[in-house]
């Protein structure tokens, strides 16, 4: 990975996570995969209405997101690959 490439990657996780703790007041989960980062966040039900286009432009940062959710509650994540792929 070039140094040019790992400092975005790194500036696009830090992005995502300042924005995740402003919409959630919560730190994300940030979890290493092999060739890739997850970002996670617990959402609210008021967070996903009242809010979901400011969350989706933060979800969009991912090669790949989505949204779980269980009896528990609602979860964001978003998936950035490593290396030299860009998202199509």
């Amino acid at each position: 990975m070039s140094v040019k490439r790992d400092n975005r990657h790194t500036v696009t996780i830090h992005a995502a996570t300042t924005q995740l703790i402003v919409l959630t007041g919560q730190r994300p989960r940030v979890i290493d995969e092999p060739g890739a980062v997850r970002i996670e966040a617990d959402v609210t039900e008021d967070l996903l209405t009242r809010h979901w286009p400011r969350l989706h432009a933060v979800l969009d940062l991912g090669v790949a997101f989505g949204l779980r959710t269980t009896a528990t509650g609602h979860t964001a994540w978003l998936r950035l690959d490593r290396g030299e792929k860009t998202r199509p």
